[in-house]
């Protein structure tokens, strides 16, 4: 078990794809030059119901999955056309239009740790359209970034929000793998 988290690395996504009600998801591609990923639960608190002059019964707390930003150096073109909708034509010119259609995907990264590191998969999840930043070059050169905004809901299948994963002498296959295929509970390697 990791102690401390820092650092981030091996951002993957997958493509969901869901017919009749079951999801499948796509081969997991990288999404390069990650910087930073915040992230926050969304969701409200356990809800007290009082009787008798006492905390009669305590309503359970939500959980409507996290919210966060992705910041990367540049998002990567396929990112832009997979997930966001947008069209890369044959002389590499991306286009985006207001009837770009967003797709939903899993979200799998690593974090480095102390001793393991953890990795994790969001299973279904949405981003916004990237925010950039762009900045004069002045004596030292200051790189710009684009931030993602990310919403990552419990999967409408099942209510999964989120799984991790630390890198042991029991589950080393599955952390091996995890970059392979989106990971479900069960599943054997």
């Amino acid at each position: 078990m990791s102690k401390v988290n820092f650092g981030i690395q091996d951002v993957y996504v997958a493509k969901i794809t869901e017919n009749n009600g079951a999801i499948t998801y796509g081969a997991p591609f990288a999404v390069k030059g990650a910087v930073s990923l915040s992230v926050n639960p969304e969701g409200g608190d356990a809800t007290p119901f009082y009787a008798d002059n006492i905390v009669y019964y305590m309503a359970p707390a939500t959980n409507n999955g996290y919210t966060g930003d992705l910041v990367l150096a540049v998002t990567p073109d396929e990112f832009l056309t997979q997930l966001l909708g947008q069209d890369k034509d044959s002389d590499g010119v991306v286009y985006e239009t207001s009837d770009d259609t967003i797709a939903r995907f899993a979200l799998l990264f690593q974090a480095q740790g102390d001793s393991n590191n953890r990795r994790f998969c969001f299973y279904d999840c949405t981003a916004t359209r990237p925010s950039r930043e762009n900045n004069t070059k002045e004596d030292t050169i200051e790189p710009g970034t684009e931030t993602i905004a990310i919403k990552m809901n419990p999967r409408t299948t099942d209510r999964m929000v989120k799984c991790y994963v630390d890198a042991t002498t029991e589950n080393q296959s599955v952390y091996n793998a995890w970059f392979n295929a989106v990971h479900e509970k069960g599943a054997s390697i």
